[in-house]
């Protein structure tokens, strides 16, 4: 029986799929593909392929129409999202054959479904970490690439968690002074403060920050406190730094935030031990730390011992094209 593609139109069921899904993340829920897509000014997709009437996998898809040029993303660019792409239901107990044959049908019916109805020009797609097997993508025209992030093991108990961090990083939590700081989960406010924070910091290293922090209010508002917390830092009763931390039921992600404070203390290092602390106690496993591709930057998240995770970007177009969506992802 072949694999069929149908597009899914109740947000509670596709959010289901993504649930149960070892491989679905807080990026793959309805309310935040919609989100994207209506900044991006694109139409999102939210493709599933069935065998009779069982699930087996989902993959969502935003086309943008740009100067009568029609691409297809997952995710769609500039909003700074790590990871999207298709993902897999359980198999269940099929054997390794039927299996990887279940999956290929599955992204090659999805791929045809967006080639039947745009014929994309080009097309990008970022997988989960958990999605390791890209061959499907690669049997289809896709060129792989490699991308890295770093994730904390959180486990039950804190102290055994602070034990593995590097010396000074326990140093930075265990000697500040309780009193010295507060921190607490915000709101709108809270995350207008961080991304304006993080807008001044790239301008005085003459670079420019993507998001604009209305779309993270959104997904304030429309994916809800469960899964978008604004951690923010205040001495004094002021602002001193900021993590906006997004969250589904595996993991919490170090999305947006952590841009250099002044004075001496440990600002970051508090804000990740709080975020790490109420993971642990929300019962989630893992804290990514989103990205480990960047030297500059591996220093600080390294100190946690996390440990180092593949995920793949993939693309597909001809040459032009693939430098004329560069240029699009940088004017984004």
């Amino acid at each position: 029986m072949s694999i069929e593609i149908r597009e899914v139109a109740d947000p509670a069921e596709w959010n289901g799929y993504v649930e149960r899904s070892p491989q679905g993340t807080v990026f793959h829920r309805a309310e935040c593909l919609s989100v994207l897509a209506d900044h991006a000014g694109g139409r999102a997709h939210l493709l599933a392929g069935y065998k009779g009437h069982e699930p087996v996998g989902i993959f969502p898809v935003t086309v943008l129409s740009k100067a009568r040029i029609t691409t297809a993303f997952s995710p769609p660019p500039g909003y700074l999202v790590p990871y999207l792409g298709p993902v897999l239901l359980s198999n269940g107990n099929l054997k390794q054959r039927k299996a990887e044959k279940r999956h290929h049908r599955f992204v090659e019916g999805c791929l045809s479904w967006i080639e039947d109805r745009y014929a994309p020009r080009y097309t990008h797609v970022r997988t989960a970490c958990d999605y390791a097997d890209v061959r499907p993508l690669a049997w289809n025209g896709f060129d792989v690439t490699p991308q890295h992030t770093y994730a904390v093991e959180l486990g039950d108990d804190e102290e055994e968690l602070l034990m593995r961090f590097s010396s000074d990083a326990r140093s930075n939590v265990r000697n500040a002074d309780e009193a010295a700081y507060d921190i607490e989960v915000g709101g709108r406010t809270e995350i207008e403060r961080i991304v304006d924070q993080l807008d001044r910091r790239y301008d005085e290293q003459d670079e420019s920050y993507l998001l604009e922090a209305s779309v993270v209010t959104d997904l304030h508002e429309r994916l809800g406190t469960d899964h978008v917390k604004p951690y923010v830092c205040r001495v004094g009763g002021e602002f001193v730094g900021g993590m906006i931390a997004l969250a589904d039921d595996r993991r919490v992600y170090r999305w947006q935030g952590g841009a250099k404070s002044t004075g001496d203390l440990p600002v970051n290092d508090l804000i990740d031990w709080r975020i790490m602390r109420d993971a642990i106690a929300d019962g989630r496993r893992e804290y990514d730390l989103v990205g480990a591709d960047t030297a500059r930057l591996n220093g600080y998240k390294a100190k946690f011992n996390p440990r180092l995770c593949t995920y793949y970007s993939t693309e597909r177009g001809s040459r032009p094209m693939r430098m004329m969506a560069g240029i699009y992802k940088q004017f984004r």
